[in-house]
């Protein structure tokens, strides 16, 4: 596998746009997506019981696999808690573009994020479709105008692409996501949208995204906020012409890898642009007696304030995580439990069989300076582990927040 510069245009057959037509103040609100073939679709939604109408009308087509050419989608409005209305503009979102693409409105994925409970400027949307289409190219600006299209509060395009050989043909995949805020997921992230040239079955396709989402982005939290929009597609156009794979072939073996690594490089981009955040914070848990086990007490300790606010504020109050792990529901000893800080400015131990240990409290400060910071949990329940990416709490979050409706 290579990494390549490259975003959700990389593969072959696939053109994006992105522009600013007025949903928001002054930043990008559209985004668009056109494959040149039609292409075998994957989804992860939301688990909120909430739902946004793209996130209905999108998991129903996913379910009835339906081939996919075009995909739109617009920030600054979530069209979530909005109605039959909501759902109607959000069908109308992909008649227009269908009809200008001159394909059907079947072949059309949707997607919002954005205000909650708010009315799409359906009209503003329906012009703006109309006129930014004829713009959809191939070239790299593309597919970062696209990228700034889906963006909220989000600082910085979230992007990644890689190249490998499967079956005699070289395979390319980009992707691009959003998210900063509100991300808790219970499925995948706020928006991932992945596109890929390979030859793929629906079925294998849905279980690379869904297997690489356990693992990804159901391992990491911002503010414990679960969206109404959540969702993750992934788009297989077959132009790569490669022999196509079966489940127990090494061909398939590396493409689930490779769809794991973007989905973790994407995932990590968006802890790292966590909204206020100042520090990134991995909590690797090993020894846990089950894979469940390793994964809930790992994101007990990404999720929890106290925790949170005390990597913000660079204290080595290791009684917070052990505290945040006692809650979790997961199993452990309390009394077998080792933990340690580390980065690279060093490996700190705090805590060895459930006993606290001396250690150097201007080391610790030196650790904790550091923008990534991880948090070793030592079991000896068993042989299963997990991670989970979190980031820190601070003021910049409540200011961001408490504006947000204001700045949209």
């Amino acid at each position: 596998m290579r990494i390549i510069d490259g975003g959700i245009t990389a593969a072959k057959g696939f053109l994006a746009a992105g522009a600013h037509i007025g949903i928001k103040k002054i930043k990008k609100d559209l985004s668009l997506l056109y494959s040149e073939k039609p292409a075998v679709a994957a989804g992860m939604f939301t688990q909120n019981v909430v739902r946004a109408a793209p996130v209905i009308r999108n998991e129903q087509m996913i379910k009835s696999n339906k081939k996919i050419k075009g995909l739109v989608t617009i920030s600054g409005n979530a069209n979530a808690c909005t109605g039959e209305q909501g759902i109607l503009d959000n069908q109308k979102m992909a008649d227009v573009y269908a009809k200008v693409l001159q394909i059907s409105s079947e072949e059309v994925l949707t997607a919002a994020t954005g205000i909650i409970g708010k009315q799409m400027p359906i009209n503003i949307i329906e012009q703006g479709i109309q006129k930014i289409t004829p713009q959809l190219k191939k070239d790299r600006q593309s597919a970062k105008e696209a990228a700034s299209g889906i963006i909220t509060t989000d600082t910085f395009l979230k992007e990644v692409a890689v190249e490998l050989e499967l079956g005699g043909k070289t395979v390319t995949i980009g992707a691009m996501a959003k998210g900063s805020g509100m991300i808790h997921p219970n499925m995948a992230t706020v928006l991932a949208f992945i596109a890929t040239d390979a030859v793929i079955s629906q079925k294998l396709l849905q279980k690379a995204l869904s297997d690489a989402v356990e693992i990804t982005y159901n391992m990491i939290s911002v503010d414990g906020a679960v969206s109404t929009n959540d969702m993750a597609l992934l788009l297989a156009n077959g132009m790569a012409e490669n022999e196509p794979f079966t489940e127990d072939s090494e061909d398939y073996k590396k493409f689930k890898d490779a769809i794991l690594y973007i989905n973790q490089k994407l995932a990590i981009q968006v802890i790292h642009d966590g909204e206020g955040a100042s520090k990134l914070i991995a909590a690797v848990v090993t020894g846990a007696k089950t894979k469940q086990d390793a994964r809930k007490l790992a994101k007990a300790i990404i999720n929890d304030n106290l925790v949170k606010t005390a990597m913000y504020g660079e204290d080595a109050n290791w009684g917070r995580v052990l505290a945040a792990m006692g809650g979790s529901g997961g199993f452990f000893n309390p009394e077998r439990v080792d933990i340690a800080f580390q980065n690279e400015k060093g490996y700190l131990a705090l805590m060895e069989q459930g006993k606290p240990i001396s250690f150097d409290e201007a080391k610790a400060l030196e650790i904790l300076a550091e923008r990534d910071i991880i948090i070793h949990i030592t079991l000896y329940d068993g042989v299963e582990e997990a991670i989970a990416w979190g980031c820190d709490l601070g003021h910049e979050y409540i200011r961001i927040n408490g504006e947000y409706r204001l700045r949209t």
